[in-house]
């Protein structure tokens, strides 16, 4: 059986598309890094390819707000082929630039809902390891996930603000929150929640569940070797590998 073909688009000023190439390939894919370019020449359409991962970084500067031109690009050139991934169930991940993109761009939380990614409340750039929980059942791409994961964050932009929590909550599209190290709630507080995002969201999924965004980076947690805590007690404990299995097993 072939290897589900990964589509990591990149625009000027992604940084973290190796990384996120990475982690899909350990978990089984074949992960194809593709510059914008390419794919507004049409070499590549986004119907080649079985999942979209959308990586992190500053994309274009973060020129007029953090990922807003990526996600003008994603809904702009490639509208038609994104909105027809959604509607065929393609898994679809963003991670922290690539999230902010698919919120600009509507993908996240979805046409129901309202939400943007405001500046960090402390208005610091955070770069810090973080404990997030898995909170719904709905996504795929947090499917078997039963245990906390640990990863960083890197940001000045990442503070979840919905109009439509309570909407947001029953529809069980809040896919990751914030927790302190023990697991327990951060409720609002630094640094457990880094950027004083409500309700401690750190991710959420779209209403079909394949599409999911998150602030922190999973896939600089694959590996034990990437724990700056290795070799303590504990360590290996919240890897996200896992994570991205789950997204590579919606499609095989």
């Amino acid at each position: 059986m072939s290897k589900p073909r990964v589509l990591i688009p990149v625009a000027l000023g992604t940084n973290r598309d190796h990384d996120l190439a990475h982690a899909f390939e350990l978990a089984g894919a074949e992960a194809n890094v593709v510059p914008l370019t390419a794919l507004r020449s049409g070499a590549f359409r986004l119907d080649d390819f079985q999942i979209l991962g959308v990586p992190g970084g500053f994309s274009y500067g973060d020129a007029l707000g953090a990922g807003r031109l990526f996600g003008l690009d994603l809904v702009g050139w490639f509208g038609d082929q994104l909105h027809a991934a959604v509607a065929r169930q393609t898994p679809i991940i963003g991670v922290c630039n690539g999230f902010q993109a698919l919120v600009r761009s509507g993908i996240l939380p979805g046409p129901s809902h309202s939400a943007v990614l405001a500046r960090n409340e402390r208005h610091d750039f955070e770069c810090r390891w973080v404990t997030l929980e898995p909170s719904t059942v709905r996504s795929v791409w947090t499917a078997g996930l039963s245990e906390p994961l640990r990863c960083p964050v890197a940001h000045g932009e990442g503070r979840f603000v919905s109009g439509d929590l309570d909407a947001l909550r029953a529809a069980d599209q809040v896919a990751f929150r914030y927790v302190d190290a023990g697991g327990k709630p951060a409720g609002g507080r630094y640094p457990a929640n880094p950027n004083g995002s409500v309700a401690d969201i750190a991710g959420v999924c779209d209403a079909t569940g394949f599409v999911v965004g998150l602030m922190p980076h999973p896939e600089d947690h694959v590996l034990d070797r990437q724990d700056p805590l290795r070799g303590r007690p504990g360590a290996g404990a919240g890897r996200c590998l896992d994570l991205f299995k789950a997204g590579v097993a919606a499609v095989v």
